[in-house]
């Protein structure tokens, strides 16, 4: 199984920039479900209600998962790999 990447660029409430990766199997296609893991997310940092659509979220790439990706996947369906202004 591979995973797809979603290079996500998000502006939080503060106005800085928060970049995060999503990871979903790369058999889910269905953007709003993908974005709906993005919200979910934003949500655990206290950034709910921000915008989350294909201008914020974009494919980039597939690559094979690691174990502690994969025990994500089969948990919650989605990893994310947090790159910058994430705290």
């Amino acid at each position: 199984m591979g995973v797809a990447v979603y290079d996500t660029y998000v502006r939080k409430k503060d106005s800085s920039v928060m970049h995060f990766d999503i990871l979903v199997p790369d058999t889910l296609t269905n953007k709003e479900t993908i974005y709906g893991y993005g919200r979910e997310y934003l949500k655990s940092k206290g950034q709910e209600g921000l915008a989350l659509t294909a201008q914020e979220c974009a494919f980039c790439h597939v690559e094979q998962p690691t174990l502690e990706m994969e025990a994500a996947l089969q948990l919650k369906g989605y990893y994310i790999i947090e790159m910058q202004g994430c705290q």
